[in-house]
């Protein structure tokens, strides 16, 4: 039986001034989390934890899951490797991310073997964050709107290719990106639904009605809000306002600046409130490596301040760390930390349907947890009860 006990840490919800706490964790899972840990005292030495961490008065939050990430510190979901998969978990956690989408495309006609690496890793141990599932961006968007997606890995909405991904990846498909303008989509939609994937309005040119008639036909969420989709018009409305004013819908941000302005954060953050943000990094292979030239799906982007670009311009994602998207969105919206936080903890573990599990510090909760400095600078993370970074 492993244990291990988390002392002097203040949880990120606790009210201020509160005393410090301990968090006992055993096999992997938190048992008990209060001011005294009775199993520690001298004269149960059999009770005592295998291993103490002393947190120093620093905030214990539980971990982040990134749902929108293609690669760090060099790998990519398209490597399709182990290797590839391990570089991204161990990347991950260095900026307090202990669960994650591996995100990525399919190309029809193609054996799209990166798809079969992720779905037979997802839930095995890669020595970082866990591998939680996969998302696909595509195939069934609009070929105006794809972004940094190749043609190559578009398709008309069809049975036959839904099928296909299906046998590639199982029941590891967590989330699709969709554009639900496309004729047909709305079949593709109820049937991702129904198979208990999330699907996701994104890379869609869709108006203010195509948009709503998505949300009716089972989309409940949104990739990287405002990018790869029509801009509000007053007299267009497209899908901002249609997304803004369903309270039921949920929607990623990327709070690196340039994505979406300072401003316009905070604008979306006040719309949408807190429980229906989920941050998300959008990362690339170069997250966690320095500025320079990179190569995506054969084609060279260069980073520069953490935001991605191919050479044309074109934005392709960042190579910023969720712990510094959070500290970017408390600048930006004024929001208090603890809710910063639950954008990348409570929120996501809610749209995964992980809420019983993940997300939260209590008992009988996966004892995956991240010890954050005052800048949500991350000094330790812990997956499944082990600690797997250590900050210097």
């Amino acid at each position: 039986m492993s244990s291990l006990l988390i002392e002097n840490c203040r949880p990120y919800d606790a009210p201020e001034g509160s005393a410090p706490q301990s968090v006992l964790v055993r096999d992997g899972v938190i048992e008990s989390v209060g001011g005294v840990i009775e199993s520690v005292g001298a004269a149960n030495t059999a009770g005592r934890p295998e291993q103490v961490l002393d947190a120093g008065g620093r905030t214990l939050a539980p971990g982040f899951i990134d749902v929108h990430i293609q690669g760090a510190g060099g790998a990519d979901v398209l490597d399709a490797t182990p290797e590839a998969l391990q570089a991204l978990s161990r990347t991950c956690a260095r900026f307090g991310t202990t669960g994650f989408l591996a995100t990525t495309v399919y190309m029809p006609g193609k054996e799209n073997p990166h798809l079969c690496v992720a779905a037979e890793w997802s839930g095995r141990d890669l020595g970082g964050a866990h591998l939680l599932g996969i998302h696909l961006e595509g195939p069934f968007i609009a070929p105006e709107k794809r972004g940094m997606i190749q043609p190559d890995c578009l398709a008309q909405p069809s049975p036959v290719v839904l099928d296909d991904i299906g046998a590639l990846v199982g029941d590891r498909l967590s989330m699709m990106t969709i554009a639900p303008e496309l004729p047909g989509n709305g079949e593709m939609i109820g049937a991702l639904a129904g198979r208990g994937t999330v699907a996701s309005h994104g890379h869609s040119r869709a108006t203010y009605e195509e948009t709503l008639a998505g949300f009716e036909a089972g989309i409940t969420h949104v990739t990287h809000l405002f990018n790869a989709m029509p801009s509000l018009h007053h007299r267009a409305p497209g899908p901002l306002a249609a997304i803004f004013e369903r309270p039921d819908i949920t929607c990623q941000v990327i709070v690196d600046g340039v994505h979406i302005h300072p401003a316009v954060v905070r604008l979306a953050y006040q719309a949408l409130g807190p429980e229906r943000c989920v941050t998300i990094t959008d990362g690339t292979q170069a997250l966690g490596l320095p500025d320079g030239r990179y190569v995506y799906h054969g084609l060279s982007y260069e980073t520069q301040n953490g935001i991605a670009r191919y050479v044309d311009g074109t934005l392709i994602g960042t190579a910023v760390g969720l712990d510094r998207m959070l500290a970017r969105l408390v600048e930006y919206t004024g929001c208090p930390p603890a809710a910063a936080i639950r954008t990348v903890t409570e929120n996501p573990a809610r749209l995964l349907g992980l809420e019983q599990s993940k997300g939260r510090i209590a008992p009988g909760y996966d004892a995956d947890l991240v010890l954050l400095g005052p800048d949500f600078s991350v000094r330790a993370t812990i997956v499944g009860g082990r600690v797997v970074y250590r900050a210097a």
